[in-house]
């Protein structure tokens, strides 16, 4: 008996090194994600990019603007960076972090150069759908009236939407000679059709938390993704849900008006 004992301890003692050497391994691995946080919201389309303005038409009379539009944006550990069991659990305790899965931000397969310039090519093709909802919005033709939007340098197709209410903002206003922003600072994100259809983009969470930090008390959030917006909205931000350019540019000007606005 007292062998069988030993035995049995000695079986034990290998089994808890092989659980620890597993644990030190899967803790050591690099893991297929990547970390995102709330990252920047200085783009005001509505004012200038680089010393340059971000929005420029011409072929049309075009107004001054004194309220902001300002696009969101999140920023993601880079393509090679070895992410760890660590670094996944103590994201998952933090509201100002996210984990995501890597190709989810990143194309499998790609070089860091592939990736950015499948990330301009989709921010080049969200500006064209931009424009075109806009000038379809205010019933302007695009062989009359050009658009030039000069922010090509900031990858991805998410602010499609901020970018054609600046348009309207800046062709057409509220209608009545006033900003459509009411002169606040509104933030948002979401992709644009041409016809006007606003689509979802994901991290909106740290996208409300961004645009707080820098000012905005207004997020314009795709209506399907309310629920996450909700969950880690800053003190004193107002969501307002969209589904069309119509129904956003309705709402800012029923927020201008005090009238009623949608919300989450």
């Amino acid at each position: 008996m007292p062998a069988a004992r030993t035995s049995s301890r000695r079986a034990l003692a290998v089994c808890g090194v092989l659980v620890v050497a597993l644990f030190a391994v899967v803790a050591l691995a690099p893991l297929p994600f990547v970390i995102a946080q709330p990252g920047t919201t200085t783009a005001n389309v509505l004012g200038e990019h680089k010393n340059k303005p971000v929005i420029t038409i011409s072929g049309a009379p075009t107004r001054l603007t004194s309220g902001q539009l300002r696009m969101t944006t999140i920023e993601a550990t880079g393509p090679d960076t070895q992410i760890r069991l660590g670094d996944v659990v103590d994201s998952w305790f933090r509201t100002d972090r996210a984990v995501m899965p890597r190709e989810a931000v990143y194309p499998s397969g790609q070089s860091d150069r592939e990736i950015e310039q499948h990330n301009v090519a989709e921010m080049k093709k969200s500006q064209d759908a931009a424009a075109d909802a806009a000038l379809r919005y205010l019933h302007r033709s695009s062989k009359d009236v050009k658009v030039e939007l000069s922010l090509a340098d900031v990858g991805g197709p998410s602010a499609g939407l901020l970018f054609s209410l600046g348009v309207v903002d800046k062709l057409a206003g509220d209608g009545r000679g006033g900003d459509l922003t009411g002169g606040r600072v509104i933030a948002g994100t979401g992709t644009i059709t041409p016809e006007g259809e606003v689509g979802a983009v994901g991290g909106v969470s740290l996208k409300t938390q961004a645009a707080a930090r820098d000012g905005a008390t207004v997020f314009l959030v795709p209506k399907g993704e309310c629920s996450d917006a909700s969950a880690e909205l800053p003190k004193g931000m107002r969501l307002v849900p969209v589904t069309t350019l119509d129904q956003a540019v309705a709402s800012l000007k029923a927020l201008k008006d005090g009238g009623r606005v949608p919300t989450c």
